[in-house]
């Protein structure tokens, strides 16, 4: 019988996210730079009769434990594609610490640390390219939580490149508390066919050489996201004008804004001023999780 475990669910920030292309099946080619911040969920699972799930945490009221649930469903599938591997039913504990529907894959981060998880109880190996195609299943972003370390990723977020350095940076995250629906955000898209990423430079290990590569890509969301929250906008003006912020810019659909920072000292003091003059935002300052 295992000791209890747990497993981080760190927060996935599009730094870059270019759309592409709209394909026939009606998706769309994305290319995003990914890093995920030191703050995340926390998923625990104890030894049981059956599987449960229990959610805890800031965010808990925003998430249904049932069957709806991305934890419920990751664990279902590992059963599914591996029946015997995990022979003992888990008690789960989702410790919700990130907004819901924010645009930093907090439902994917978290899928992907139940899978992590459950890899790690298993009685045999589980091969990473397999767990990598059960996360598809669940979600566009799940294979990249799966990594959670700095990458590119391309198509619908299955082609992954994982970066094998990255710049030490620090990051502030604000959150309007208001949700936002990616089906809504891309509803408003205008122009599907963009180009894609720069090439990144080789070795990228200075922030402001991170900082010079971002300044030539967007977050071809941000508008449309901004149309349906205006507050987006007024966030992002805001920690660009904050001291040290290298850039500001919206995460994935939204409506989180991330202000990036090659100071940890710097990153602290512009949350705290955040946090000040919006009491009634979600407000994290964090480093980056990197190679």
């Amino acid at each position: 019988m295992f000791e209890v475990q747990s497993q981080a669910a760190p927060a996935k920030i599009n730094l870059a996210l270019h759309v592409t292309r709209r394909r026939d099946d009606g998706y769309h080619d994305l290319e995003s730079l990914i890093v995920f911040a030191d703050i995340a969920d926390e998923i625990t699972a104890a030894p049981a009769k059956t599987d449960s799930l229990a959610v805890t945490g800031p965010f808990a009221k925003a998430l249904s434990n049932g069957e709806t649930n991305l934890v419920t469903r990751a664990v279902a599938a590992f059963r599914e594609r591996w029946p015997d591997a995990v022979e003992a039913g888990l008690a789960l504990t989702l410790h919700k610490n990130l907004p819901v529907a924010a645009g930093i894959g907090g439902g994917s981060a978290d899928a992907a640390a139940a899978l992590r998880l459950m890899a790690g109880l298993a009685d045999r190996p589980i091969a990473l390219a397999e767990l990598s195609e059960l996360a598809g299943r669940l979600g566009a972003d799940v294979p990249a939580c799966l990594i959670s370390s700095p990458l590119v990723a391309r198509g619908v977020g299955e082609i992954l490149s994982p970066l094998p350095q990255f710049p030490a940076c620090h990051v502030v995250l604000v959150n309007p508390l208001i949700p936002v629906i990616t089906a809504d955000v891309f509803r408003r898209l205008t122009s599907r066919d963009n180009d894609p990423l720069p090439a990144l430079p080789v070795p990228l290990t200075r922030p402001a050489q991170l900082g010079i590569w971002l300044a030539e890509t967007r977050n071809d969301l941000e508008t449309p996201a901004i149309a349906l929250v205006p507050e987006v906008g007024r966030l992002i003006a805001h920690l660009a004008a904050a001291p040290g912020c290298i850039l500001a810019r919206m995460s994935g659909s939204g409506a989180t804004v991330f202000g990036l920072f090659g100071s940890g000292a710097q990153a602290h003091q512009a949350a705290h001023e955040l946090r000040e003059q919006n009491p009634d935002h979600w407000v994290a300052a964090a480093p980056l999780i990197v190679p």
